[in-house]
């Protein structure tokens, strides 16, 4: 399928999940009932607690996770695929948990999972802090999802600032790159709608970021703005700072059309590292 209608999820996840959980299918509905059949839902979509220890509690096994059972229930009622940006999977091996992505055929199961590679570790001007790999233990596979839609290359947030991995993603035939993140609102300022048009244009690819907004547990602050980008670099759609969901038509036949006027995977030349 070349042509079809994608959205975005914007949801301010706190710590109760069902409410979570209820809210976000609310909007993913809506969404559906305007055409929406690709459905991307943020990082953390099921919970965002603060402290590691909170983390750790509210998280599951993955064969257990009441969110990732939501999800293959909600995936076969809209005869939707879905983009399950993340929820928090415990390890059997560690205490640490893991930050995974679920993509969700209109059947129910699962197509992929992908692990968050890359940790935010960061102390922030504004005295805001953030040690994820405290709590989370890091991915160590890039994952392609291979839908009705076309291949998507899947990340979580901060890989965002990792461009060799979306550029592994479109030599592996990925037409759409999903980014889901809680972005912290002071980089997400400074940074988000930049970093995605960056993704998208050097890789001739649709971007697909569903965000987190608003203020959560422990005083966090995301930056929302959704986005879904085309291969050019234009802002197809933005979800703003509040709750809701956004749409826009993807056409797969762009990606070729810009491909070709600006053939940048075919120009690429190996090099010696400095």
């Amino acid at each position: 399928m070349t042509r079809f209608i994608a959205a975005c999820v914007q949801v301010n996840s706190r710590d109760d999940m069902s409410d979570n959980l209820a809210r976000a299918a609310t909007y993913a509905r809506d969404a559906h009932a305007v055409g929406a059949r690709l459905i991307a839902f943020p990082e953390n979509v099921s919970m965002m607690s603060f402290g590691g220890e909170n983390v750790r509690v509210a998280a599951f096994l993955e064969d257990e996770h009441p969110g990732l059972a939501f999800f293959g229930d909600l995936a076969k009622e809209l005869e939707a695929t879905l983009i399950v940006g993340s929820l928090h999977v415990k390890a059997r091996d560690e205490d640490r948990v893991a930050n995974r992505c679920f993509v969700i055929g209109p059947d129910g199961n699962i197509i992929i999972s992908y692990d968050k590679i890359h940790m935010f570790d960061v102390d922030l001007a504004n005295g805001e802090s953030y040690r994820e790999s405290k709590t989370f233990r890091p991915g160590d596979a890039a994952r392609v999802a291979e839908t009705d839609y076309g291949k998507i290359g899947v990340s979580i947030c901060y890989d965002v600032r990792f461009p060799h991995l979306f550029r592994d993603y479109a030599k592996a035939g990925a037409k759409i790159l999903s980014i889901p993140a809680a972005f912290t609102r002071t980089t997400g300022q400074a940074h988000w709608h930049t970093l995605l048009k960056a993704r998208a244009i050097e890789n001739g690819c649709f971007v697909i970021a569903a965000a987190q907004c608003g203020e959560h547990p422990g005083n966090r602050q995301t930056f929302g703005h959704s986005l879904i980008i085309d291969p050019w670099g234009n802002v197809l759609a933005d979800g703003g700072t509040d709750p809701g969901f956004i749409t826009a038509e993807i056409d797969l036949d762009r990606v070729e059309e810009i491909r070709r006027m600006v053939p940048s995977l075919q120009n690429e030349q190996s090099y010696k590292p400095c």
